[in-house]
């Protein structure tokens, strides 16, 4: 009966993280930014349904938050709530550094592409961990063709850094190490394709 009782113990442990984890997250944003995360994973467990993609869970992208704030949502859509969130750099552009992201299909171009992706296997890239992205709209059909790829880097900080900007990608969503192994079971975990979304 010990064994019951550490498993019970542990279990506990992890839903007051998990749910302090949300607690935070809700105090981050305001209800408009609430609802529309809400609204954007809602539309996004339909287009899963109707294309076989995991249902359970999901990766949401607002790129109209600052990029200091966590912007990134591990969203649990067959429980609607938010599971994590983490910060997530987008791309420089033409510029060495821009604090506002700019958006493009284009190769080259170092910019942030909006859309629905399919998040392929994982593989050892240029900074460890990464999975490949499959664009699903004609906003980012060029991801694969791109090298636009999930993955961590070290520069890209673990907690929030609002009002102050966080560095570049060339366009990849790039997230922190820590934040990167929390990711990690959840696509590897997954039976059906993990999806992520970037809007703005």
């Amino acid at each position: 009966m010990k064994w019951l009782r550490k498993s019970m113990l542990a279990l506990a442990g992890l839903l007051i993280v998990v749910f302090a984890l949300a607690a935070h997250y809700y105090r981050d944003l305001n209800a408009a930014e609430s609802e529309k995360i809400a609204r954007k994973a809602q539309l996004l467990r339909s287009f899963a349904d109707a294309h076989g993609y995991s249902s359970r869970a999901a990766f949401l992208v607002d790129m109209h938050l600052p990029s200091g704030r966590n912007r990134f949502f591990v969203y649990d859509l067959t429980g609607d709530s938010i599971l994590l969130t983490g910060l997530v750099a987008h791309g420089c552009g033409s510029q060495a550094f821009s604090i506002d992201p700019s958006f493009s299909n284009v190769d080259g171009s170092n910019c942030t592409a909006l859309g629905k992706y399919r998040i392929g296997k994982p593989y050892k890239g240029q900074f460890g961990l990464a999975y490949k992205l499959y664009g699903l709209d004609p906003t980012n059909d060029h991801a694969f063709d791109r090298n636009i790829v999930l993955h961590s880097y070290s520069s890209v900080p673990e907690r929030k850094m609002d009002p102050y900007p966080i560095c570049n990608s060339r366009g990849c969503p790039m997230v922190a190490p820590g934040f990167l192994q929390l990711l990690q079971p959840v696509i590897d975990g997954s039976k059906k394709p993990v999806l992520l979304w970037i809007f703005d």
